[in-house]
């Protein structure tokens, strides 16, 4: 499953990311992105977990939850058209 998260902290890293969702099951990659000229994060990210239960377990109980001073949007990432 592949799970959009928006509104983070523009200091949140990748790892800080993998450990909040590793409490919900397997996580494959984490990619927060960022500002190609200046390399800074943009505030969100895209997350794979490889169950789907447990994605949908996270975005449910993460979703509007306050991580580093910014509530978060939790949500299954769409694909791009």
């Amino acid at each position: 499953m592949n799970i959009y998260i928006g509104n983070l902290n523009y200091r949140v890293k990748e790892t800080d990311l993998q450990q909040v969702m590793e409490d919900y099951g397997t996580v494959s990659s984490v990619k927060i992105i960022t500002d190609r000229e200046t390399g800074k994060s943009k505030g969100f990210a895209f997350i794979e977990m490889e169950d789907d239960a447990a994605g949908t377990k996270a975005i449910t109980e993460l979703n509007g939850a306050e991580y580093m001073g910014r509530t978060m949007v939790v949500k299954e990432a769409r694909p791009r058209n």
